[in-house]
């Protein structure tokens, strides 16, 4: 029987790359040696991947290629290229999430899912640009300059993790890892067309993603999670990344349950299109609607609208409230935002948020969702939020208000997957926001692979 060949490496999964490494089809250094040309061919006008690490990345491929000979093919990702967003630490390469005064900052240890990825075999070529201190939709810094959509050079790839999606959308790389607060890997997914999902509140472990100069306490709100360019990488890379660290890993042990529906056909789903604090444009409530409808026709349940919905607006106002206060903290110039007793009271309101989802979630297996209420807009040099504006169905919009989109889930700390669904008129990508129960990461990329199936045929 002949060999199967190689896949091909511009498009095949993680898992497809792993598997032909672990059966010898190709080797690892020749994995390394083409995503490395591909970075170098296709990043010069896109701006990606900003701290490269190829003569590393090749002795990581040579010991790999060295430990399949000597029999061991252990690991998920064996042989994988792929890159890291530039806030994770990696020993040996700086870590300055885009802030000039923090140039000079090279850790001596990697995170822990970083190093994580490695164990499981994965090849660290270098990071992906960033906006500074992580706080934007766009990916530009002092230190790295601007990247660009790979779809339309003058729009934004999204932010903080755009330039991890700009690199999946090229085609550079299969995998990155990313992070989250305020849609930081949802909105760049959605304007690159790839995937990304947002984990449960600490799901994974954040030890080794923090601002250089802070003592590795987690960062409330804030999670890390997985991106890819197809859907199968995400449900691959959790199994990778997540469970326990530290003293927490002394007790606990990580038990994930399977998707709570297997296939469509069954699933029950709440759809929501429009936010009492947040707009979403015509081509993407379009792209929503089309998606029901298939969804409808594979045996899924669809209602739009439930009694059991917590109160938008005042959880979009409790989590920008609690955001700011989380970003400001630390940061130069930064004031108190609230007292600690207000603190609290947002936690309390918070646990009644989440007892109203899980009340919902009673009833729904996912809600869908807008990531964002307009595909990529164009890219701007105004750093002042409050100063910026968003056209949607051509009627100005507070830029702002879309956090309230990445909020229904931040706040809780809800699983997310966004997906891509459709092309706006512009041919720019569209995605979906999945929306799951608490731990259920599983039911919302399993949804996002088959509505990836659903968009392959």
């Amino acid at each position: 029987m002949p060999h199967a060949a190689p896949p091909d490496l511009d498009s095949a999964t993680a898992g497809e790359l792993a598997e032909a490494v672990r059966t010898r089809r190709v080797t690892a250094v020749a994995l390394c040696d083409a995503a490395i040309a591909r970075i170098e061919r296709l990043d010069g006008p896109i701006n990606a991947v900003v701290v490269r690490d190829f003569d590393r990345a090749r002795e990581q491929a040579l010991a790999c290629d060295a430990r399949i000979a000597e029999g061991d093919t252990t690991g998920a990702l064996l042989g994988v290229p792929m890159t890291v967003k530039e806030s994770y630490n990696v020993a040996g390469l700086p870590t300055t999430w885009g802030i000039a005064a923090f140039r000079d900052f090279v850790p001596t240890e990697d995170a822990v899912l970083v190093r994580r990825l490695k164990a499981a075999g994965a090849i660290i070529l270098g990071k992906t640009n960033v906006p500074p201190s992580l706080g934007d939709w766009q990916s530009a810094n002092p230190i790295h300059g601007v990247t660009v959509n790979p779809h339309d050079a003058t729009r934004t790839p999204g932010g903080s993790s755009g330039g991890g999606a700009a690199a999946l959308a090229a085609g550079m790389v299969p995998l990155e890892l990313g992070s989250d607060i305020g849609g930081s890997i949802r909105v760049p997914a959605h304007f690159c067309g790839v995937f990304g999902h947002k984990p449960s509140f600490d799901l994974l472990p954040s030890r080794g993603h923090a601002p250089p100069g802070t003592d590795g306490a987690g960062i409330d709100l804030a999670v890390c999670g997985p991106m890819a360019r197809r859907a199968a990488d995400l449900d691959l890379a959790l199994g990778v990344l997540a469970g326990p660290d530290g003293d927490e890993a002394n007790g606990y042990r990580l038990d994930l349950p399977a998707p709570r529906v297997p296939t469509i056909d069954g699933l029950r789903v709440l759809l929501l299109d429009t936010h009492p604090s947040a707009r979403a444009d015509a081509p993407t409530r379009e792209a929503l609607h089309l998606l029901a409808g298939d969804l409808v026709r594979e045996g899924a349940r669809i209602e739009r609208s439930s009694a059991l919905l917590p109160e938008l607006a005042g959880v979009h106002r409790a989590y920008v409230q609690m955001l700011m206060t989380i970003t400001t903290y630390g940061a130069p110039g930064g004031r108190e935002v609230i007292s600690a007793h207000e603190w609290f009271n947002l936690v309390q309101r918070r646990a009644k948020v989440r007892r109203e989802w899980r009340a919902l979630f009673a009833e729904f297996d996912v809600v869908l969702a807008p990531v964002f209420g307009t595909a990529a807009f164009p890219l701007t040099d105004e750093p002042v939020w409050s100063k910026r504006s968003m056209l949607l169905d051509g009627e100005p919009t507070a830029f702002g208000d879309q956090l309230a989109w990445s909020g229904m889930a931040t706040f809780a700390g809800l699983p997310a997957t966004a997906a891509p669904i459709a092309n706006s008129p512009d041919r720019l990508p569209i995605g979906v926001q999945i929306i799951g129960a608490f731990l259920h990461d599983r039911t919302t990329v399993a949804l996002a692979r088959q509505i990836e199936a659903l968009r392959a045929g």
